[in-house]
């Protein structure tokens, strides 16, 4: 799945090429998560302002109203010019005299949603809950982070990928923060104190950002709107290194099941 650090990949590879484009018209393939939520043809003639981000999802500003994009499980985007005839598994094509912002999603768990503007329901619904923005200095606040693990008993691990208290902290990227950290994934948040919270909070910072630096992770079939895979994956720590020594102490990585997720950890950098 496309996590944050993928997400800002993918917008910072066409981002810039789309801004002041003008929309053509648009093009829908087989139905996705949720309905467009206007004729696709009255997009036609409205300008792309800039593309933004909130947790996993694409903000596309348009002159009037904007379109909310994500990626689901197996998504990704393109964005050039001369691109060949929609596939079975592209599902929407917003054409522009820039080029064309295709969604190709195999798996159909991925949506382009519109919306008048970010305060609609609709935007509200999909934006509203979501948790602080790692990579935003401002907005990653320590002190409202710290609170939030003060008030849940819930594992570590569980917590960060639920996304209410930070966004973007996707299954591969919480093994390599908490082992990063030094803190074991079972460990339930409350019992985490200000110390060990605030090698947390930074460590969420670093890997992240260094995620975006090496072009998120693909692990399947992951592309930014290039065509350009990542390649965070090749320099994780512990994540799909199950047996292998730990890269700080040599002690063989462990693997275990949490929320039928796969969580790996040392189980000697992480003790507690």
């Amino acid at each position: 799945m496309p996590e944050l650090p993928e997400v800002e990949v993918t917008r910072r590879s066409f981002g810039d090429a789309i801004a002041g484009a003008t929309v053509q018209g648009a093009a829908l393939g087989k139905p996705l998560r949720w309905p467009l939520g206007c004729e696709p043809g009255l997009l036609a003639g409205r300008r792309v302002l800039g593309v933004r981000r909130r947790g996993k999802y694409l903000l596309l500003d348009l002159d009037e109203g904007l379109l909310l994009l994500h990626l689901g499980m197996s998504g990704s985007l393109r964005f050039a010019r001369g691109l060949p005839p929609p596939g079975p598994h592209d599902h929407f094509d917003l054409l522009t005299d820039r080029g064309v912002l295709r969604l190709h999603d195999p798996r159909r768990f991925g949506a382009v949603v519109w919306a008048p503007h970010e305060q609609d329901e609709r935007a509200r619904k999909l934006l509203s809950s979501l948790g602080m923005e790692p990579l935003d200095e401002a907005a990653f606040d320590f002190d409202a982070f710290l609170a939030g693990l003060r008030a849940s008993r819930t594992p570590i691990k569980q917590l960060l990928l639920g996304g209410k208290l930070v966004v973007g902290v996707g299954n591969i990227y919480a093994s390599e923060v908490l082992h990063l950290a030094g803190i074991r994934p079972t460990l339930a948040a409350n019992r985490i104190g200000p110390q060990r919270a605030r090698r947390l909070h930074e460590a969420i910072r670093q890997v992240l950002a260094r995620a975006v630096e090496r072009g998120g992770s693909t692990l399947r079939d992951f592309a930014n709107a290039d065509g350009a895979a990542g390649h965070f994956q090749l320099e994780a720590s512990v994540y799909g290194r199950e047996g292998q020594p730990c890269r700080g102490c040599g002690t063989p990585i462990r693997l275990l099941r949490q929320g039928q997720r796969s969580t790996y950890f040392c189980p000697r950098c992480q003790r507690s």
